[in-house]
């Protein structure tokens, strides 16, 4: 696997659904594009799956032929390979950055998600999200909040990056 995406920022989205993707985002859709070049646009897919999701996940070329090697390796004709594939292959939009470092997000996607004036992007480790801002802040970071708050007085979250239990 290829370099990861880091940190977040909140971006203009204009009327025909164009927004700037954060640069160091960039650097990374291009070195998870074995098809780009210097002066390509790398591309990448967005996956905007079921109506339970409120956000658009966005993979690198390298990170979404991961998931569909797993998705080839299940039995054919299986509900779960059934299921991936309408998902990863049927509710997905593969896509290029243009030359100024955008993403024109189709009115189908904007609208699945409510988004209008502005898009906040947040690093996922090897995909990045894209969600409406109230959105994230609504339900995504205080599902997070929740979940921290649940944990025992003086936990240290570090632990669980050495597999201790309590980590579902």
């Amino acid at each position: 696997m290829g370099r990861r995406f880091r940190g977040e920022s909140q971006h203009k989205v204009d009327t025909k659904g164009r927004v700037s993707i954060p640069a160091s985002f960039r650097r990374v859709l291009e070195s998870g594009d074995a098809n780009w070049q210097s002066g390509d646009n790398p591309e990448l897919v967005i996956v905007y799956g079921d109506d339970d999701r409120n956000f658009l996940e966005c993979y690198t070329m390298e990170a979404i032929d991961e998931v569909d090697a797993k998705i080839d390796a299940l039995p054919r004709g299986s509900e779960p390979r059934k299921a991936l594939q309408r998902l990863f292959h049927g509710r997905s939009f593969p896509t290029t950055v243009d030359e100024t470092g955008r993403l024109v997000l189709p009115a189908k996607l904007r609208n699945k998600i409510g988004l209008k004036g502005e898009a906040f992007f947040i690093a996922a480790g090897d995909t990045f999200q894209i969600w409406k801002p109230e959105t994230y802040e609504q339900e995504e970071s205080a599902q997070t909040d929740k979940w921290l708050d649940e944990l025992p007085e003086g936990y240290d979250i570090m632990q669980f990056l050495d597999g201790a239990k309590g980590a579902e």
